[in-house]
């Protein structure tokens, strides 16, 4: 039996708010590189349970600027702020892979830039656990 697409939108929330927790602890530890990615997983996990919570089945792909227009359909607001939000995109490479090739979207990981990128994804987490 398959989940109603609420419980299968919390289940991927569910996972998100654990995964934030993660990346506020890699932060303070000063592993910038592994928050930045994680702050990416965070975004795009969130746009996920919202695009599952509004009845998606199929919810494939990571760029979190088209996941954002994804959400649109179901709240305008993401499509005006998916461009801000999509900074986050350039962490989900070359965090992982180290002969990832180099974007012009790639920023570095100081903890400036892992402040703002955890902020985007706290942002889009608490903006898809209201719509769900």
């Amino acid at each position: 039996m398959r989940n109603s697409p609420l419980e299968a939108g919390f289940r991927w929330l569910r996972q998100t708010e654990e995964d934030m927790r993660r990346t506020r602890h890699l932060a303070h530890q000063g592993a910038y590189r592994l928050a930045c990615f994680l702050a990416q997983q965070v975004t795009e996990k969130a746009l996920k349970a919202l695009l599952y919570s509004r009845g998606e089945e199929i919810v494939l792909g990571h760029s979190v600027q088209r996941l954002c227009q994804r959400a649109a359909v179901h709240d305008p607001q993401f499509e005006a702020r998916g461009q801000l939000r999509s900074i986050v995109d350039g962490y989900y490479m070359p965090a992982r892979y180290p002969n990832a090739p180099p974007t012009t979207s790639q920023p570095r990981s100081t903890p400036e830039r892992q402040q703002k990128t955890r902020s985007i994804s706290q942002q889009t987490l608490l903006h898809s656990s209201r719509q769900g």
